[in-house]
């Protein structure tokens, strides 16, 4: 009967800390880690002006009709007056988000 081969590599030759294998990967790992901060810089970067704005528009295009939509159903709820309150308030909900759009439009990005 043969003996039991669990299918792996021998470990090698050991060195104090360890597997040599795992000791050599450490060392890579390490100096790809330091290659990749010399090369992105250590500081993260806070994202400029325009993104900002960009993610404030998006904000708003969402936000607007939503919250009026979702406003406007809990007031067709509470006085029973069917779709029309939550289409006034998803109209008035639109029309806030773009006038907020144009607001924001306005500003001079740096």
């Amino acid at each position: 009967m043969p003996a039991i081969d669990p299918g792996q590599d021998p470990i090698g030759n050991s060195s104090p800390t360890g597997d040599v294998r795992l000791s050599s990967l450490d060392a890579r790992l390490k100096a790809a880690t330091e290659a990749e901060k010399a090369r992105t810089g250590v500081a993260p970067r806070k994202p400029d002006k325009g993104y900002r704005q960009g993610s404030r528009v998006l904000t708003e295009l969402i936000a607007g009709p939503a919250g009026g939509a979702l406003l406007g159903w809990v007031m067709d709820l509470l006085f029973g007056t069917a779709p029309w309150l939550l289409l006034v308030m998803l109209v008035l909900g639109t029309i806030v988000a773009f006038r907020n759009i144009y607001r924001i439009s306005q500003q001079r990005p740096e």
